[in-house]
């Protein structure tokens, strides 16, 4: 049996806002935006992408899942998502870590990684 990885799965208040969002932040584009979906993927016919779904009730805890990026510039990458609307996020970091925990603009956490090292 073989899988393909097609898409994850967004909870969103506002599933337009937060999808357009991260596309902007991804570089990404709209490959679906009905009213209760908008789907983003990184070219129109490149998996796997991000699908937000309107739900009802709003974020409570942390989330159980979340992306990982590893930026080219550390530092500019993070000035960059802040400026676009991202918010630094407390998960439990002792602060020595090598990353910095972000929350887009519903309070969903993802990790901008220290660049990799040539």
């Amino acid at each position: 049996m073989a899988l393909e990885w097609e898409q994850m799965m967004v909870d969103a208040a506002d599933p337009e806002a937060l999808g357009r969002w991260w596309a902007e932040a991804l570089g990404w584009v709209v490959v679906d935006d009905s009213a209760e979906e908008y789907e983003i993927r990184p070219e129109k016919d490149r998996l796997p992408g991000l699908l937000f779904c309107r739900v009802p009730e709003g974020k409570v805890v942390k989330n159980r899942l979340h992306l990982d990026f590893r930026p080219d510039d550390h530092e500019a990458e993070v000035a960059r998502l802040l400026a676009l609307g991202a918010r630094h996020a407390d998960i439990g970091q002792t602060g020595e870590e090598p990353w910095v925990t972000l929350a887009d603009p519903e309070g969903n956490e993802f990790c901008v990684l220290a660049q990799r090292r040539g």
